[in-house]
């Protein structure tokens, strides 16, 4: 995660199948990593939610360093749409090994059109955008509010309804992003216009990323198997995001760098067609609002990356911050009153 603005403004930038327990147990590649979420079916097991949990939420910590790379030569709308170009194929080859259908009803057509417009397009033109104006770190603080419109959609729409606990222990997470904002905020040293310019591109990604998350749990959605989902959605996406790159960045624009293409194959396969595949059954197990709290501590992976890699010093504020965003995860996460589970497709 970097925590400096990008220094050129022309180029700135997260069920059906069939197979045994035992055939997902070791998982060797992206294909049978990916379908191992989707495979798992019911409950809000350990297995099934955690350990996915824990695999997107690393992996989307540490895409902001490699995002990093990719600012400068090429526009940022070129380099959406490369990344789901590249995701989108890899889906469809997911998709064939695991002998999922590769075509769509007439009716599920305009609910994948909305998740691709708005997970795939949307939310990440509108996140690139936003490192024009303000630092990563910024952006990834203000994107973790990530958990307040994917609970009240998921009230509204869903029928999920938040409980006590659920929500006060959500009110210290957000108290502890807000530590983190207010940390990242004083090293910007840009006008106030700027900086609102920026959250404002921000929170228009994190309704577009809400917006999806939400739909894709509902009942219109629910019986399409998710790899299916996902292949066809970053499709939609990739050709919205080209449309666009065509309207704003004009022609096409290549990095001849082995590491941009190294990075742009990471943030793909890594963090487009695994991660989503990992993170839209949980979404489907425990609900929006408990699954946006990956959000939260992916600015704080990404602080603990760049320690490591980066130099990154962290200050009292910080650190307060963090403990209080994982401590209300932790805490909300382990609450009894559950959302309750959307029930996988069958067969």
């Amino acid at each position: 995660m970097t925590f400096e603005p990008p220094q050129s403004p022309a180029a700135t930038a997260p069920p059906g199948a069939r197979g045994s327990g035992d055939e997902r147990s070791s998982p060797g590649n992206l294909g049978e990593v990916a379908a191992a979420s989707a495979d798992d079916g019911g409950g809000s097991s350990s297995r099934g939610v955690i350990l996915p949990f824990i695999i997107f939420t690393l992996i989307w910590g540490s895409t902001w360093i490699v995002i990093r790379d990719q600012l400068g030569t090429v526009p940022p709308q070129w380099s959406v749409t490369y990344r789901f170009i590249m995701a989108a194929a890899a889906m469809f080859v997911i998709c064939r090994v695991k002998r999922e259908p590769l075509t769509l009803a007439r009716r599920d057509w305009p609910v994948v059109g909305f998740i691709g417009l708005f997970q795939f397009c949307v939310n990440f033109n509108a996140v690139y955008v936003a490192e024009h104006f303000i630092t990563s770190g910024l952006v990834a603080t203000v994107f973790a509010l990530l958990l307040i419109p994917n609970s009240l959609l998921a009230w509204i729409i869903l029928g999920q309804r938040p409980g006590g606990r659920f929500l006060a222990c959500s009110g210290v997470a957000i108290a502890g992003i807000a530590l983190l904002f207010w940390n990242e905020i004083g090293k910007v040293e840009v006008e106030a216009r700027t900086v609102f310019t920026g959250i404002g591109w921000t929170l228009l990604g994190v309704i577009g990323a809400a917006s999806s998350n939400v739909m894709q749990a509902t009942d219109r959605v629910r019986h399409v198997p998710i790899l299916t989902l996902l292949a066809w959605a970053m499709a939609v996406g990739a050709l919205c995001d080209g449309v666009l790159a065509l309207l704003v960045a004009g022609a096409p624009v290549l990095d001849p760098r082995p590491g941009y293409w190294l990075g742009l194959a990471y943030l793909a396969l890594a963090a487009s067609a695994l991660c989503f595949s990992l993170y839209f059954p949980v979404v489907r197990k425990i609900g929006p609002g408990k699954a946006a709290y990956s959000s939260a501590l992916v600015p704080i992976v990404a602080m603990a990356l760049s320690t490591g890699l980066e130099g990154y010093r962290w200050t009292a504020l910080a650190a307060a911050g963090a403990a209080l965003a994982i401590g209300g995860m932790v805490l909300a996460l382990a609450s009894r009153r559950t959302s309750p589970p959307i029930a996988p497709p069958a067969d």
